[in-house]
């Protein structure tokens, strides 16, 4: 069988180095197909990928904001041709059969399988990848554009619609990095009142001079897209009666929330993952339509490992994307 050789990000371990290596790829196997990649954003999971102690698979390609074109397909696939534009979210396959597949919410199923994880991801020229984990991909869209959608602008959507807000209320987003710049632009095209909360004193000002009120009180929802926990008591200070507290960001640390006001107040604190197949489709029509901009940044592969600790420190606006 013939193999195909390509460059990859690779987490060696637990807790391990990322590096840049050579790696050999068979043909695509049955439901699979092969994907020339154009584009991988870096995101927030897979320093929290990187930090977890224990790995289902190792070592692993990171990656799950990657758009590329099919190269070849394996045996028993269908829908899929070679040429067609393709996207690799975080999501890989689902079992389609529980409560939550049944309901077009397989994003919460307990047999998903994940890209960067527990598959094999899309920081490389070349993935493998099950056929029924792809999403299409306009041909309209920039890769380095349409690559964080694949996660941050999709996860930003989801966010906002666990929300459930009504036009004219108020939201409030704390974090304003690669998933808040884009959750700020959604809202305003949601018809929301925005502020964000920032300790980076930059990106607040990038926050203001996009629309955004600084650090305001009385939000019907706030959205935690950081993975800080201290984060998430200001959010729940932030909230009027009644509302909603989203928590997005990841984190292993545990927090700590007032009871006495969570009940009294009739708070709701619900987590928030990715959204649904038909929240991605809307997330590319938006961005097709010039209203979902992300701020990117284009790299080359062999910079991931030094990106990926100026995530971890939070020194990156916007969203780093790799380009091959």
């Amino acid at each position: 069988m013939r193999s195909h050789r390509t460059s990859a990000a690779v987490l060696t371990g637990a807790r391990g180095a990322i590096s840049v290596e050579s790696l050999h790829l068979p043909e695509p196997g049955e439901g699979e197909v092969l994907l020339r990649m154009e584009a991988c954003g870096l995101c927030h999971s897979d320093v929290f990928v990187a930090t977890l102690e224990k790995l289902p698979l190792a070592p692993v390609t990171l990656g799950h904001e990657g758009i590329g074109r099919v190269e070849a397909v394996g045996p028993g696939v269908g829908g899929w041709a070679v040429g067609d534009r393709a996207g690799i979210t975080f999501l890989g396959t689902t079992c389609g059969k529980c409560e939550w597949c049944a309901a077009g919410r397989e994003r919460y199923c307990p047999k998903q399988t994940n890209f960067g994880y527990t598959l094999q991801g899309a920081l490389t020229d070349l993935a493998i990848a099950p056929a029924p984990a792809l999403v299409r991909v306009p041909e309209g869209l920039p890769a380095e554009i349409a690559a964080p959608l694949c996660c941050a602008g999709w996860t930003a959507y989801g966010a906002l619609r666990e929300a459930r807000l009504e036009r004219g209320q108020a939201v409030a987003l704390f974090g304003f990095g690669g998933l808040g710049h884009l959750a700020l632009q959604i809202a305003k095209r949601l018809g929301l009142q925005v502020s964000v909360s920032d300790p980076n004193e930059e990106k607040r000002e990038q926050a203001r001079q996009a629309g955004a009120q600084i650090d305001a009180r009385g939000a019907d929802a706030a959205i935690v897209l950081t993975a800080s926990p201290a984060a998430i008591l200001q959010a729940f200070r932030a909230l009027k009666r009644n509302g909603t507290l989203v928590l997005v960001g990841l984190s292993v640390a545990n927090y700590e929330l007032p009871l006495v006001d969570t009940v009294l107040k009739g708070i709701t604190i619900r987590g928030s993952y990715l959204g649904s197949r038909d929240d991605m489709a809307q997330v590319f029509a938006l961005a097709g339509e010039g209203v979902l901009r992300p701020q990117v940044g284009t790299h080359a592969l062999a910079e991931v490992p030094d990106l990926i600790e100026r995530l971890r420190r939070g020194e990156i606006s916007g969203r780093a994307v790799i380009t091959f």
